[in-house]
């Protein structure tokens, strides 16, 4: 068994909401649970009684108790998901929020710091879901958001699903066209907008942008536009319909204010896929669905509650967004950070999770690597004695991602690395308070969630690598897509490869001795070198050690009838990438991986395709050096680095 980089200490253990709820379930059930792994097996044993009871133990308010917690498990997509019950996302969002403790924490860089109490930010929700309801809006209508990560955006969201509107968000860093191919088509009433952000100190005005993205969305008739830098009183009267924030939600009366109640499957989000290979993809999640994951993940796994303070570096075109936002409904008090975590150097980020006493922190593993081949080290920039544990999304993290982790931010720390995806809002592995971290590993399977490992012939497999899967539904996984009448677009995106079992299009490996899991990379970007499977992350995890790289990417390229692996790496500033570092490359593949790892071409490319949320894109350089289209090019942060990569398939071609 390998090495534990942390174990909970027996006081944690016994006071964390994990060992709570497991004591809870005990008792209910009449079983002795003998830690997490048995408390997991009994929920996806047993679906039906663990949601049924994490219901009861989250002390759910609704008008109407379901009467079943699912309709049928063999309804895979399809199923219904607590049947009969009535409720309100938004007001169980706001049962925390009563008094003068601090709700919201709004910090933009190092220029702006806003506090919200729990009293005025559950006044703005109520007075904005005022506001839309005066405007005409009914359970059903969409509300769009188009920006920063700031107050306004959260208190929309929840006033949205206050009067049982549904919500639907892409950042304002993302360009006009692109959010049109997203909030377009769901055709939104509202549009909700800033009238700037700061962005490494530098003022961007999103009125032009927001014009643009008005016009191009006729069902648009009104338009919303929060302040948060600059000149307050900036026109926006260029563009029909728009109100300022304040004179919208202002002289709203909230006495006896009426959340709206609504079926548990009511619609509560619209998720947009990256949109990568064509037209975004737009996955209804439904209301108690979200609530009751969500709540799952971040009570249970992520030990958050009244007493914690979270920031997640992210924005509202990440789910990571929404599940931010989520922490409300656990008593959690949130930092929303808006801008660069690094300007205007390393430590600014950690710094603010020092003043604002910062319990849990959320960040991606590109951010770590970065950290990492800067030598940085947070613990020496900052006082970091109330972080509690670590979320970690996004990509794999290396096992030295996790090392340097407990070795430059803190020993004493809950480590939580966790994947799922935006098709479910939420997570299929995820971290356990009450368990050990160990390199490499996402701690657990998410309580709740079936998950296995497969091979190609569908076998169950552990210790060798193979597909995710979901064995049936759980409560998060969207209602339908949005525009796809007979489900086609939904059934071809995680049925179509193994029957009756969601695929959701991760390699992994599930370990035997832990439990835990270790993420290889999207399983379409697997590459096949005379047939033998390598995922990418096995490569960038060897590479992106190696001192000089800054950054990454390797695609498998089709010649002369197999698949070749071509290596295109981002050399920190002033690095060439001569025949030297060629060979430190090679031979560090080569010892630590396999030969089979070591690429047949290096080149080095000038930056590396990201999409808007910041994961790298082997498919779009994959698509170019084997002569395939590149959809949807607006779907990527910096489309005019493929340029590069056209010239380097010309040239592999000489």
């Amino acid at each position: 068994m390998r090495k534990a980089l942390w174990r909970p200490d027996e006081k944690r253990r016994q006071q964390s909401r994990m060992q709570d709820f497991l004591n809870f379930a005990g008792q209910k059930n009449g079983i002795s649970f003998d830690g997490y792994t048995e408390l997991y097996e009994w929920s996806v044993s047993q679906p039906e009684k663990f949601w049924g009871d994490l219901w009861e133990y989250l002390d759910i308010i609704c008008e109407d108790r379901y009467t079943a917690v699912v309709d049928d498990l063999k309804k895979f997509p399809g199923a219904q998901w607590f049947v009969g019950a009535k409720l309100n996302f938004a007001e169980n969002m706001l049962k925390f929020m009563n008094g003068n403790g601090d709700a919201i924490v709004f910090r933009g860089e190092d220029r702006i710091r806003r506090v919200l109490s729990r009293d005025e930010f559950k006044t703005q929700v109520m007075k904005f879901a005022c506001a839309l309801r005066a405007d005409g809006i009914k359970p059903g209508d969409r509300i769009a958001g188009y920006l920063p990560n700031i107050p306004e955006t959260i208190i929309a969201y929840l006033g949205a699903a206050a009067v049982g509107a549904v919500w639907c968000s892409c950042a304002t860093d993302i360009g006009p066209a692109a959010a049109i191919d997203r909030l377009g088509q769901t055709e939104p009433v509202v549009l909700v907008t800033a009238d700037a952000y700061l962005y490494k100190g530098k003022l961007f005005d999103i009125l032009k942008h927001t014009k643009e993205v008005a016009q191009g969305i006729p069902s648009v008739r009104r338009v919303v536009i929060a302040h948060y830098a600059g000149d307050e009183n900036a026109s926006s009267t260029q563009i029909e319909n728009a109100v300022s924030w304040d004179a919208y939600i202002s002289d709203r009366d909230i006495n006896g204010f009426r959340f709206e109640q609504l079926d548990a499957s009511h619609p509560l989000v619209i998720m947009f896929s990256s949109g990568t290979t064509g037209k975004p993809k737009c996955m209804v999640q439904s209301a108690a669905g979200l609530l009751l994951n969500q709540l799952k993940e971040i009570v249970l796994h992520s030990d958050i509650d009244e007493r914690s303070t979270l920031l997640y570096i992210t924005t509202c075109s990440w789910m990571m967004w929404n599940w931010q936002a989520s922490a409300l409904g656990a008593g959690a008090k949130l930092v929303l950070y808006d801008g660069n975590p690094a300007f205007p150097d390393e430590s600014a980020i950690w710094i603010i999770l020092e003043q604002e006493k910062v319990t849990v922190f959320g960040l991606s593993a590109s951010y770590i690597h970065s950290l990492m081949s800067k030598g940085f080290s947070p613990k020496k920039a900052a006082d970091l004695s109330a972080l509690q544990s670590i979320s970690q999304t996004g990509s794999a993290l290396s096992e030295e991602g996790f090392e340097w982790v407990y070795r430059e931010v803190k020993e004493d720390m809950h480590f939580n690395s966790i994947a799922g995806g935006t098709d479910i809002n939420g997570c299929f592995a995820i971290g356990s308070p009450i368990q050990p971290v160990y390199a490499g590993e996402l701690q657990a399977r998410g309580l709740g969630m079936p998950v296995e490992c497969f091979d190609d012939n569908a076998h169950p497999v552990r210790d060798e690598q193979g597909e995710l899967v979901c064995l049936y539904p759980t409560p998060s996984m969207p209602l339908y897509f949005w525009n796809d009448p007979d489900g086609k677009r939904y059934f071809n995106a995680y049925f179509d490869v193994f029957k009756g079992a969601w695929r959701h299009g991760d390699y992994v490996v599930i370990h035997s001795d832990t439990g835990g899991i270790t993420f290889y990379g999207r399983s379409d970007a697997i590459l096949k070198p005379s047939g033998v499977r390598i995922g990418t992350a096995e490569i960038y995890n060897q590479v992106d050690r190696i001192d000089k790289i800054e950054d990454s990417l390797a695609v498998g390229q089709q010649y002369h009838g197999d698949q070749r692996i071509i290596l295109f790496v981002k050399t920190k500033d002033g690095v060439a990438l001569d025949e030297e570092l060629k060979r430190e490359i090679c031979r560090t593949l080569r010892e630590n991986a396999s030969p089979r790892h070591v690429p047949a071409v290096i080149l080095q490319a000038p930056d590396l395709p990201r999409t808007l949320n910041g994961k790298k894109v082997e498919s779009a350089v994959t698509n170019i050096l084997n002569h395939r289209a590149v959809n949807n090019k607006e779907a990527l942060q910096n489309p005019e680095c493929l340029d590069y990569f056209e010239e380097a398939a010309k040239a592999l071609e000489e």
